[in-house]
């Protein structure tokens, strides 16, 4: 090949004939043309890489592995073949939307503080659009904050310099199976800033086959391994403890099984906040979106354990730590959560008694 392009867009694929398709004509579509696409096949048992030899679309390059090794391995091998001073991820499974890599170009062109930029996605499942679960608005500094506590980027929206990325040995962390991407973007924001689009330029397609709906309990554990690390300068000993609580309650949604639990997680969120803040000289609105998306989360794990039944009104009211208060919730909408907890209470208890 001649010139380099400038970005060069790195996939692994395994056993995925019947979606590749779909992703592939969406690289097809983009309004900047100047990319190679280097996708490593993992040992596939299906026609994938009958697919990719035959792609019409010389910008699409195949390596095919000799032995499957997993998808860290295959993306760090496609990784080390890229060429292209931008690095776009994408699985094999979501779909580029058209204006993407003319964006996100024109971005980091524009901002050479910036190592690594997401974009907002839509969220496809069967031909339904869904609502994505992320903040509708971002700044670099809410990014930085919830790295702390959730993954606010989807891997397949990013693009990175290629010169930061290359900084990153490896690139992706084996070791971190499937939270590898909130792993690296934890490395590499101490290389420079992170931020996202908040227009949608990826649709995220979601569907039972999917890495994060058949490896759940291994993702979190994961995660919970990133935010350990992340925590234990700040919180010593008691940083597995916060990151057990963050992941299961604030990443993993579940109910907190006591009115303890919630104080212990409202005390370490802010402590972390608390931390954040002095780090450096964030603006009136980076703090601002920062108080209110926290509080946010709280809203979402009162309201889930009054809804099952494991706290009452009184300890939600009560466990209230500072700038988070009732999380935006109305008394309204948390004595409806309540009733409905009250309602599935009696429900189990009908059940066990019957």
């Amino acid at each position: 090949m001649s010139g380099a392009p400038v970005v060069s867009v790195i996939m692994a694929a395994y056993n995925g004939a019947d979606l590749l398709p779909a992703t592939l004509a969406s690289l097809q579509k983009q309004t900047f043309a100047d990319f190679e696409v280097i996708v490593v096949d993992d040992c596939s048992t299906d026609s994938t890489r009958e697919v990719l030899r035959t792609w019409p679309d010389p910008r699409v390059r195949m390596i095919a592995l000799e032995q499957n090794g997993g998808p860290v391995r295959a993306r760090n091998r496609a990784f080390a073949e890229a060429r292209g001073r931008y690095i776009a991820a994408l699985d094999q499974d979501d779909l580029c939307l058209h204006g993407r890599f003319a964006q996100q170009v024109a971005y980091l062109d524009a901002h050479p503080a910036t190592v690594l930029l997401a974009s907002a996605t839509e969220v496809l499942e069967g031909a339904r659009l869904l609502p994505s679960p992320h903040v509708a608005n971002t700044t670099p500094g809410l990014l930085q904050w919830l790295l702390r506590i959730e993954n606010p980027i989807v891997w397949s929206s990013v693009m990175l310099r290629a010169d930061a990325a290359r900084r990153l040995e490896p690139f992706t962390r084996p070791d971190i199976l499937y939270a590898e991407d909130f792993d690296l973007y934890h490395r590499v924001a101490a290389l420079g800033d992170i931020a996202r689009i908040d227009a949608p330029l990826l649709a995220y397609r979601r569907h039972a086959s999917g890495a994060s709906q058949r490896y759940e309990d291994t993702m979190l554990a994961s995660a919970q391994q990133v935010l350990k690390a992340a925590y234990a300068p700040l919180l010593k000993e008691q940083a597995g403890t916060a990151a057990a609580l963050v992941v299961e309650h604030l990443m993993h949604r579940q109910p907190v099984p006591d009115r303890a639990t919630l104080a212990q997680l409202g005390a370490y969120l802010v402590r972390l906040q608390q931390a954040f803040f002095a780090e450096r000289d964030w603006s009136a609105a980076d703090i601002r979106m920062v108080r209110w998306v926290t509080a946010r989360r709280w809203a979402d794990v009162s309201r889930c354990s009054l809804r099952a039944g494991t706290l009452t009104l009184a300890d939600a009211l009560r466990v209230r730590p500072p700038h988070l208060g009732l999380g935006h919730n109305g008394l309204e909408e948390l004595l409806w959560a309540r009733l409905i907890g009250r309602a599935r209470i009696a429900r189990r208890r009908y059940t066990l008694a019957a």
